[in-house]
């Protein structure tokens, strides 16, 4: 008996004696009943507009309190914000194989480029020498060849392109009022590749306007007047380009965080614009990393809180929030969130670690439990929060986590049908590719206690532990995943699992494939 099977037996043997297991939760996956559906690009992610020019990005925890030679060096800093919080990055080399190839193993998939940054970031739209700064009004440069390059690589990796447009003062007229000339550049030069622009946000994280380069003064008022110049300009050049919005963020549930600058409220936005947008977007950060103060004790999380229900529940009342504006205001609407993390402001140092991976694959089940069509996850490859190490491009544990989303978890949404378990999460969707088959993921939070799931059929077990869960180390079924030669992905491979109680570890996630479900809804 191989390794994965002693220690699936001992715990399936424990779970009938030791004090430290719940009572029995029983599902019946053929009963489940269909709630909705995802978009099959559901699982998306970002890539910082930054990253593809190069410039002042989060700087690494263990730089914070140092002086590094870029503290003044190359690149803007956000409005408002410390210039000792960022450092200076080159541009990401968008051809990099192994970059390309874990990127294509989660297609299909959109692919976000924005952020902060965006909004006044300068197209020269020449493939002339480029400026060595950008004109008055813009904090960056974009390059023809750098734009090309994020084109090249959504059609590599099986991606679709979303995006917004620089916003900052140097786009304006002598009024202030937003002009079209940056955008209509960059949505021509995109046709002229044979790319496309599959939905466009008119600018990043609107409430905080101040700190992406907006004019002073900016407002509810002066942004209804941008979007009547903006949506009409969008549809007449690109119609089959989605318009999303407004794209906000730091609002609803507990979380409130004042910004330099000031900021907005999004449903004084909305009234001001009224119903303009095909989607309806919003960011989800929970709570804001240490590296910019934790948020104060209201939003703060901690690794020994990091599991927490009411903690890993916050993204409900996020979500809530922006889906009664958009009842109010767009009604029927799609819901796509276009930004999320573990926590605004780069990341918090587990970000990277399998402490994080409880957190990411409870919230993208528990929201598309509630309708959100597509969540982008922030970032693919930057920073504490990246899906991948930024500098060696290594898998950090949400990737793995990731993948086997994307193996395992199709689009129709089902409620299982289970009682609710304080430290057992328990989500369901029709299985990948297979008629009839569901997939159940069943997420054990308590760090000291084991759970047990009953159900009634044979599954497939695939089964995330670590030996640390502040640790890069993440284990499937008990055998560490990591790239082989060439880069090449593991064989992300089940074990059999019968018919009746299956324990499930403490600090554990686990992925049941039920192939003869026979539910009707997934057929």
């Amino acid at each position: 008996m191989n390794r994965t099977r002693i220690l699936y037996s001992t715990i399936l043997a424990a779970a009938a004696v030791a004090p430290g297991f719940s009572a029995d939760v029983a599902v019946n996956p053929q009963k489940m009943p269909a709630i909705g559906t995802v978009d099959r690009r559901f699982q998306a992610y970002n890539i910082e507009m930054l990253e593809v020019t190069g410039g002042r990005f989060w700087k690494p925890y263990k730089d914070i309190h140092a002086a590094t030679p870029d503290d003044h060096g190359r690149g803007a800093t956000p409005a408002g914000m410390s210039a000792s919080l960022y450092e200076y990055r080159p541009p990401i080399d968008l051809t990099n194989a192994r970059l390309r190839k874990l990127a294509g193993a989660l297609g299909p998939a959109y692919v976000r480029v924005s952020g902060t940054w965006a909004n006044s970031t300068y197209f020269p739209d020449t493939d002339g020498p480029t400026p060595k700064t950008p004109p008055a009004g813009f904090n960056g440069v974009l390059t023809r060849a750098q734009w090309k390059g994020v084109i090249d690589f959504t059609r590599a990796t099986h991606g679709e392109l979303v995006t917004s447009f620089a916003t900052s003062v140097g786009t304006r007229d002598a009024h202030g009022v937003w002009t079209p000339a940056q955008a209509r550049a960059v949505l021509a030069y995109t046709k002229s590749l044979g790319g496309r622009i599959a939905a466009a946000e008119f600018m990043n994280e609107p409430n905080f306007a101040a700190i992406g380069g907006a004019p002073a003064g900016y407002d509810a008022a002066a942004y209804a007047r941008d979007i009547a110049v903006f949506k009409p300009f969008l549809k007449e050049t690109s119609p089959d380009t989605l318009f999303l919005g407004p794209g906000s963020v730091m609002e609803g549930g507990r979380v409130s965080l004042p910004m330099p600058g000031g900021t907005l409220h999004s449903e004084d936005l909305l009234r001001a614009s009224g119903p303009v947008y095909d989607i309806f977007s919003f960011h989800i950060y929970t709570t804001v990393s240490q590296r910019c103060g934790g948020g104060g004790p209201q939003m703060a999380v901690t690794p020994a809180t990091a599991l927490a229900g009411d903690v890993l529940a916050r993204a409900d009342g996020i979500e809530e929030f922006y889906a009664g504006l958009r009842d109010r205001y767009e009604p029927g609407k799609p819901l796509w969130i276009t930004e999320t993390a573990d926590a605004a402001c780069g990341g918090n140092p587990w970000g990277s670690t399998f402490l994080d991976t409880f957190r990411y694959l409870d919230s993208h089940a528990r929201l598309a439990q509630k309708g959100v069509q597509a969540i982008a996850h922030n970032t693919l490859a930057s920073s504490d929060y990246g899906l991948l190490d930024e500098k060696t491009l290594a898998p950090r544990p949400d990737y793995w986590a990731a993948l086997l989303w994307n193996k395992l978890m199709g689009t129709t949404v089902l409620k299982p049908d289970a009682p609710e378990a304080s430290a057992l999460h328990l989500y369901a969707q029709c299985m990948s590719g297979v008629p009839g088959g569901v997939t159940v993921l069943a997420i054990n939070t308590s760090r000291s206690d084991a759970q047990t799931l009953t159900v009634p059929g044979a599954s497939e077990r695939y089964t995330l532990t670590a030996p640390e869960l502040e640790g890069a180390r993440v284990e499937l079924n008990g055998k560490a995943l990591a790239l082989g030669a060439d880069d090449s992905l593991p064989a992300l491979a089940g074990v059999p699992a019968a018919s009746g109680n299956i324990a499930l570890a403490p600090a554990s996630i686990t992925f049941l494939a039920i192939r003869q479900a026979h539910n009707s809804s997934c057929h």
